[in-house]
């Protein structure tokens, strides 16, 4: 628990760069304040804090950090529009207050009004994350998810409730912000594909119940606009599909594929007259799973990538039989 506390405690002095006093942070991480002490003795090894001359605890910044300088005309949008955020959005966000404080750090020489301003829409969206923590703290939990699956570009597996019933799917994120509805509302959305196929959709966040991100990456197609419904036989050029070739003892040992998501296969034939089949198909372990189901029907001569894949999952199955 203490070193929990600990990263706490860093995150938190992180997201109040004009310092907070030893009573704020015991108040803000649900602690006794005699314990802060050691917590910042502890933090200390990590990063170089200080409490400086009104006893605030501060991050000391790092030589060369540049500041961010805003007109008062930027500034004023800046305070405008952070205000119409902070007012229609249904779940509070606490790296948006973190934001907003280190932007108006910077204006208190310039605006001091407007950085003023900022600082307070910054406490009500953190009192408003506090009174709602177990709501707010898993539906942000989830927009970290999947943030960090989209600047990876990791797939994602999802739980997320449809017509009342949770369901699991594997996603890769390519949008995530905000979309209208015709009721009006404007919830925070994700829009992406749906893992082994070219369906696009989009998924209120607030439905999802966990986020689980996968150590299998994707691309982005470059010709998609953020909330647009693509048609659903438009193709996107992906890492997880393969451009691969097989080598056909028998035409119909293509229908062990029949259930996995390819492109129309295209035949050929070989030198000596066998029957060469040229498709992108899913690279996933179902594909392999279909060939060995094959047997000797299906030889995979392309790319050779997923050939060396292919072989040493059946070297390691009979490494199992032979011990």
């Amino acid at each position: 628990m203490k070193g929990e506390r600990i990263a706490q405690l860093d995150l938190l002095l992180h997201s109040h760069p004009g310092g907070l006093s030893r009573a704020e942070i015991a108040r803000k991480l649900g602690v006794h304040r005699s314990t802060i002490s050691r917590y910042v003795t502890e933090l200390k090894q990590y990063i170089d804090i200080y409490e400086d001359e009104n006893n605030l605890i501060k991050i000391r910044p790092k030589e060369g950090e540049d500041n961010i300088s805003l007109s008062i005309y930027e500034s004023l949008a800046f305070n405008l529009s952070a205000e119409i955020l902070t007012n229609n959005t249904e779940f509070q966000n606490p790296h948006l207050a973190s934001g907003l404080r280190k932007i108006a750090l910077n204006m208190r020489s310039y605006a001091p009004k407007i950085a003023e301003n900022i600082i307070s829409l910054a406490e009500t969206i953190d009192r408003e994350v506090l009174q709602k923590r177990e709501k707010m703290g898993q539906f942000n939990s989830i927009l970290e998810a999947l943030i960090d699956s989209w600047v990876t570009g990791k797939i994602v597996r999802i739980q997320h409730i449809v017509d009342g019933e949770e369901n699991e799917t594997d996603f890769a994120p390519y949008f995530i912000g905000f979309r209208e509805e015709e009721s009006g509302r404007n919830p925070i959305s994700v829009t992406g594909r749906l893992r082994h196929t070219s369906a696009i959709t989009t998924i209120d966040i607030s439905t999802i119940t966990s986020a689980t991100i996968l150590d299998e990456i994707y691309t982005i197609p470059d010709n998609l606009k953020p909330f647009h419904r693509q048609q659903l036989d438009d193709h996107y050029d992906s890492i997880d599909f393969i451009p691969l070739v097989l080598r056909l003892k028998e035409k119909s040992a293509l229908n062990s594929l029949r259930s996995l998501n390819h492109t129309p296969p295209r035949f050929e034939k070989g030198e000596e007259g066998e029957l060469i089949c040229r498709m992108e198909a899913e690279n996933s372990i179902e594909l392999i799973l279909r060939i060995i189901q094959s047997g000797p029907a299906i030889e995979i001569l392309e790319p050779l990538s997923f050939k060396k894949k292919f072989l040493k999952l059946l070297k390691t199955i009979l490494a199992i039989y032979n011990e």
